[in-house]
């Protein structure tokens, strides 16, 4: 593909229903497979992928066929870029995670940046906020463990934060790790 047509897509990647708003910044190619955004998404937000997934756009479901048991017609994941389904700046997508919690996060185009080669894709620019654990039980069950691990006195204080592997601070996010995680994913 000619340096011409090649452009740049900045994103904002907001975990729906968060409060505060868990989110990212990130930047990628704009023809990149959704296939592969859908790993970007995994590192960015910090998911562990092992849960099923659906990007929804215009009404239409992309995913991996076959895997999502319920819904009629899932267009190939592996067969669609990114740039079909964003064009223009304020339009947006949802990724869907792990179909049981439903972690929808809302995927807004900022920006077009014209293609350069000194600009490392897929990066992540800014963030905020921490992943929520994985089998939490959605947005409304990692409010209640956030509760409880906040909580000494809570009753599944101790449970939780054995569960979680020890203290879990819902700020933290290392965007420098997650960088380097992108790019040693992503180059070859």
């Amino acid at each position: 593909m000619s340096n011409e047509l090649r452009r740049i897509y900045q994103l904002k990647v907001t975990l729906k229903d968060s409060k505060p708003p868990i989110w990212r910044r990130i930047i990628v190619q704009d023809s990149v497979l959704l296939s592969e955004f859908h790993e970007i998404l995994q590192i960015v937000m910090g998911w562990e992928d092992t849960h099923l997934h659906l990007f929804i756009a215009n009404g239409r479901f992309y995913g991996v066929p076959g895997h999502n048991p319920g819904l009629t017609e899932i267009l190939d994941e592996s067969k669609f870029r990114l740039n079909e389904l964003l064009k223009k700046v304020k339009e947006s997508i949802i990724y869907e995670y792990d179909l049981g919690d439903s972690w929808k996060h809302k995927v807004t185009l900022e920006k077009i940046i014209p293609y350069d080669p000194a600009i490392a894709v897929p990066k992540c620019i800014k963030a905020k906020g921490a992943c929520p654990p994985e089998d939490v039980g959605g947005i409304w069950g990692y409010y209640d463990f956030l509760e409880a691990i906040n909580d000494p006195s809570h009753p599944e204080h101790d449970e939780y934060k054995e569960w979680v592997g020890g203290e879990f601070d819902p700020s933290e996010y290392d965007i420098e790790e997650v960088n380097k995680l992108l790019s040693e994913y992503f180059s070859g």
